[in-house]
């Protein structure tokens, strides 16, 4: 009795085991040992779960009494419970020993052995020590089992199955199955034993299955699935359910190869494996070669499924591939796969750069000479010159070349050798296809395209006619369901058309039709190669037009033409060049739709440039689209034409200054959002600072995987920012904001004088005059062509570089009658037409040239001559007077750096005398900084430009023509360049003088974007800049500068302030001013831009 002195009372501690394996080889729930002091009495240490090294630790303490029995029992116990157990669970080992014998180890620990199982011999270390009181804090007996009605069954199906699993006997497993079944029906719905009751049925079945004892695996699947309803999540029991039916799932599929069930276990790995712990032997089992690397493997070997689902499940096989893990590289590359498929069929960017990454890591976890890295670099390859087709970003296919990718070369090659050679290989290829051959269809057509190409290089019709019974052969062997029947049937379509065209066989177009429209049917809605259909379908009703005439053709062309550049799944580099040929061939065969189609590639390089996180990167976006340069003028042409000449306005300023839009669409004040729905305008601010420090971020990244994460970052941030756009314009006051302006909203800008606007396209050359007030007036200039335009602007190259070499006193010939021709042929007529239409005598106009005529220096146009009774002919200097607009008091600054650093030009001489003589002239009243010299540095005439609203710059200025956001200012140490300028915002600036070189001439690539130095200036905040058309001879530029200054401040001391307004005047009467002292190309050199 406890706290009896007369008994002897041991404690004994139950500490660890190893060496832990179970005879079925069944996995257990946990391992416990029993301690048997008679027939009625027995002690049971905690289950603990046991390790992958097959140990448990316990740690247990119970007292016993010695004078109960002789002797004691000690059994190692398997349990397939965490929770309420059913019976005793399986034996692993058992010994009987006397309590003397136990002693004999003393007060230290010690192993006590079992005999062998599969070859290992089980033990525990225990702890034993006299004790003189009774202890049941740590321990505890009982005497009664779980319903023992049911253990006996459930112990006796135990032994049978081991006795199964070693001996391989039948008659075991039926005993087995017999006694698990009495308990299972021992256990009816709603019993609390019924989930383990059917799991010991459910294995002991699977193990007969394993070894072909037993034929039923989907009755057995099923007692495991019925188990694991009954055991949701948070059951103890929950993840040995999770993990017996996935065993059952993958000896179904290794049978019977049903990808259902390696679908499910799938999903039921990737829940089972984060319940457990990492050092158990569930996990070492589940994650090991025969759990979940099986089904990774069968996963890996699935059918190509690019549905949402199929995605799914890819991206949870990756999950259960952790870094290190040897499949880890395959499964990103099949997920790559299924990705970049399902953007085959949707048409979304992100899937296109989800494959991408993808594909980067499997390639990075492949070293160089890894059997699959030349796999995986080819598919990573193959979804870079994807997405260079969809977005048409030169990187991709830079890399991808990088990468040794040579996707479809025969096809894309246009010498005619290759082609042959091409179109030889692919029929020796089709002898090795023969009928019947599973890929006949697919080399048919690889032929067939090649023929087709080479049919429009050549013009054999030889060619074409093959092609076509090679495709019509393909098309035939293709299967209905067959994913890629739709490219036979467009490029059969293509083929039509064209022999159609050759030999006006009606049939022909009727088939492509008819094959075009089998494709759509064929398609879903928002299919990508729905756009391919839609354009062979123009192509063919566009065909018959010129040849039948009949309107309803070119009516239906169109249509055809609108959904092909519409269509929202197909990249802009492809749908810009359908909006583009719309455009061409309604303006060729005058259809209504011509504007409408001009509108929609103005929309569709707005949203392909604004996909480019860089301003750099947007223009080359915007001048790698051939045909592209044109559209501002042919658009307002279009529209001329009409007689719309609003829309002409319009089109014109729309498209000329897109670049610049996009640059400050992100920088537009929202005062008067902010009043009427602070909300909005907060969501806007802060979406618009994020989507700008995106994009200044990843301007800097060099590294193509991070770069790819930021671009798909910036994606993410513009859609939100379109988002919160869209939301203001619900707004009704704001339904236009950031939209193209309307021509009230342009005639703003003439409101102190008219605006002209000067188009040369290839079908027309005018100019439109935007008065202060009324409708726009048209002036055509028939006797311009673009070719004179060219020529002139060669001419005026050559002129300018003879008159350099010549002495100031020299007369300029060349350049005199340049400057004649350039008045009477394009200015007189506008200047006419604002006398006699308009009726203004003197006024000040803005001139806005577009095209070839951005090339002109149209502001020096001059007649030369003198009128019959002797005066002089007027010209635009006598046209121009300024109205005086008061501005507040600058501060100015003076900017020069005469000493350039080495390999950065000559010394200028002149600066510092003109920088003195600007500070001489410039009034007292304000406040003035000079830099100069080792002052002069990037840093500082940043700062400089930002702190001061009057600024005068002299020094080295160079163009860059090739990328004119690199065009800069020579500083000291490192360059200003015009990015510089543009990423700065100095919204108080009023003016800049530039005695620079080169800092207002555009680039040929965007010549209706006027990106330069100046310009960028007045982007960031100067509202009037004099800039330079070409080189400036510093000695003589100071002359003009002390004109100009001389006439901007004739005398400021009755009041008056310092006005940015004046400069177009005063640098008109500076350059007559000193006509006689400066050589006249460096008069003309100067031009003004701003208010």
């Amino acid at each position: 009795m406890p706290g009896s002195s007369e008994r002897q009372y041991i404690r004994l501690e139950v500490i660890s085991g190893k060496n832990l394996q179970v005879p079925s080889e069944r996995i257990p729930a946990g391992i416990y040992v029993s301690i048997n002091v008679d027939s009625r009495r027995r002690w049971k240490s905690a289950i603990s779960v046991l390790s992958s090294d097959e140990s448990v630790a316990w740690g247990d303490t119970v007292t016993l009494s010695s004078n109960a029995s002789p002797a004691l029992s000690i059994e190692i116990r398997a349990s397939y419970e965490l929770g309420r157990m059913l019976g005793g669970g399986e034996v692993i080992g058992k010994l009987q020993m006397s309590w003397d014998k136990l002693l004999n180890h003393g007060d230290h620990p010690f192993d006590l052995s079992f005999r062998a199982v599969r070859g290992v011999q089980p033990s525990i270390t225990l702890k034993v020590a006299v004790v003189h009181a009774w202890d049941d804090q740590n321990g505890a007996l009982f005497d009664s089992l779980v319903d023992c009605e049911i253990a006996p069954d459930t112990d006796a199906g135990h032994v049978r199955l081991a006795r199964y699993m070693r001996r391989k006997r039948v008659s075991y497993l039926n005993g087995a199955v017999e006694h698990f079944q009495l308990s299972l029906n021992q256990c009816p719905v709603g019993h609390p034993d019924r989930a383990t009751a059917l799991t010991n049925l459910a294995w002991a079945c699977l193990q007969g299955y394993t070894r072909n004892d037993v034929q039923d695996i989907d009755t057995t699947t099923s007692l495991f699935r019925d188990a694991l309803a009954l055991r949701p999540q948070h059951h103890p029991d929950h993840p040995l359910s999770l993990f017996n039916l996935t065993e059952a799932l993958n000896w179904r599929h290794s049978r019977k190869c049903t990808d259902v069930d390696i679908c499910e276990a799938a999903q039921l790995y990737h829940e089972l494996l984060p319940l457990c712990p990492e050092g158990t032997y569930l996990r070492s089992i589940a994650a090991g070669e025969n759990g979940v690397d099986y089904v990774i493997g069968g996963c890996i070997n699935l059918p190509e499924d690019a549905s949402d689902e199929g995605i799914h499940l890819r991206r949870v096989v990756l999950e259960l591939c952790p870094l290190g893990h040897r499949l880890r590289p395959r499964t990103l590359d099949e997920l790559a796969h299924a990705v970049r498929a399902r953007f085959a069929q949707h048409g979304s960017i992100d899937d296109l750069d989800t494959s991408i990454q993808l594909g980067r890591e499997a390639v990075s976890l492949c070293p160089e000479g890894h059997a699959d890295r030349d796999a995986y670099l080819n598919n990573l390859a193959f979804s870079l010159r994807s997405r260079f087709i969809h977005q048409g970003n030169t990187n991709d296919l830079d890399e991808a070349i990088y990468l040794g990718a040579l996707v479809n070369c025969f096809n894309e090659c246009s010498d005619i050798g290759d082609m042959t050679r091409a179109i030889s290989l692919y029929r020796e290829a089709l002898t090795l296809r023969p009928p019947g051959h599973p890929h006949r269809d697919t080399t048919l057509h690889n032929l067939a395209l090649a023929l087709k190409n080479r049919y429009d290089k050549s013009r054999v019709s030889e060619d074409l006619d093959e092609a076509i019974d090679q495709y019509r052969e393909s098309l035939w062997l293709k299967r209905l369901d067959n994913p890629e029947r739709h490219l036979t049937l467009t490029n059969l379509s293509s083929a039509l058309c064209s022999r159609f065209t050759q030999a006006q066989k009606n049939e022909d177009v009727e088939e492509a039709i008819a094959l075009c429209q089998e494709s759509l049917a064929a398609l879903s809605s928002l299919h990508p190669e729905r756009y391919f259909s839609y354009r062979w379908l123009q192509e063919a009703y566009l065909s018959r037009y010129r040849i039948l005439h009949d309107p309803a053709d070119l009516s239906l062309a169109v249509e055809n033409f609108r959904l092909a550049s519409r269509h929202p799944t197909q990249g802009f580099p492809r749908r810009i060049p359908e909006a583009i040929h719309w455009a061409h061939e309604a303006e060729v065969y005058q259809h209504e739709s011509a504007l409408e189609a001009y509108q929609v590639c103005f929309e569709l390089f707005d949203s392909h440039v604004m996909t480019r996180s860089s301003i750099i990167s947007r223009r080359e976006a915007a001048a790698s689209v051939r045909g592209a340069q044109s559209l501002p003028v042919d658009a307002a042409s279009c529209a001329i034409c009409r007689d719309n000449l609003r829309h002409a306005v319009e089109l014109a300023e729309q498209g000329r200054g897109q670049q610049w839009s996009l640059a400050s669409r992100l920088r537009n004040p929202v005062e008067d959002i902010e009043s009427a729905n602070p909300t909005l305008a907060h969501n806007y601010l802060e979406l618009s600072k994020r989507v700008s420090d995106a994009a200044q971020s990843s301007a800097t990244i060099g590294d193509r995987a991070a770069a790819d994460r930021a671009a798909m970052e910036y994606r993410r941030l513009t859609r939100q920012w379109e988002a919160s756009v869209a939301e203001i314009r619900d707004v009704p006051a704001f339904s236009r904001f950031l939209l193209p302006p309307l021509y009230a909203d342009l005639q703003a800008a003439a409101r102190q004088g008219p605006v002209i606007i000067l188009v040369a396209s290839q079908h027309s050359r005018s100019a439109i005059i935007v008065p202060t007030s009324g409708e726009p007036h048209h002036v055509p200039l028939p006797s311009v062509t673009l070719v004179d335009l060219t020529n002139l602007k060669d001419r005026f190259a050559r002129a300018i570089r003879h008159a350099s070499a010549l002495g100031p006193k020299m007369p300029r010939n060349d350049l005199i009658v340049l400057l004649r021709t350039v008045w009477d042929e394009i200015m007189l007529p506008i200047v006419n037409v604002l006398r006699h239409n308009l009726k203004l005598k003197y006024c000040r106009i803005w001139l806005c040239p577009t095209a070839a005529f951005t090339s002109i220096p149209l502001h020096a146009a001059h007649p030369f001559r003198t009128n019959p009774d002797g005066s002089r002919e007027q010209c635009l200097e006598d046209l121009s007077r300024q109205m005086m607009k008061k501005r507040v008091t600058p501060s100015f600054a003076t900017i020069g750096q005469g000493q350039p650093g080495a390999g950065k030009g000559k010394a200028l001489l002149a600066v510092d005398s003109e920088l003195e003589l600007v500070h001489k002239l410039v009034p007292a009243t304000a406040k003035s900084t000079a830099i100069s010299g080792d002052s002069a540095t990037r840093a500082g005439a940043l700062e400089a430009l930002q702190q001061n609203t009057w600024v005068h710059l002299a020094c080295h200025g160079k163009q860059d023509p090739k990328q004119p956001y690199n065009s800069h200012f020579v500083m000291r140490d490192e360059d200003l360049t015009l990015l510089d300028i543009m990423e700065r915002d100095i919204p108080h600036a009023e003016f800049a003088f530039l005695s620079a070189c080169h800092t207002a001439v555009g680039d040929e690539e965007t010549p209706d974007e006027v990106i330069h130095l100046a310009a960028g200036l007045q982007f960031s905040g100067f509202k009037s800049v004099i800039g330079t058309l070409w080189q400036v001879d510093d000695s003589v530029a100071k002359h003009v500068v002390k004109a100009f200054y001389e006439k901007m401040f004739p005398d400021l001391k009755d009041g008056g302030v310092m006005d940015c307004t004046k400069a177009a005047w005063a640098l008109n009467c500076a350059t007559h001013a000193v006509k006689t002292t400066v050589p006249l190309e460096q008069r003309m050199v100067f031009v003004h831009i701003g208010v």
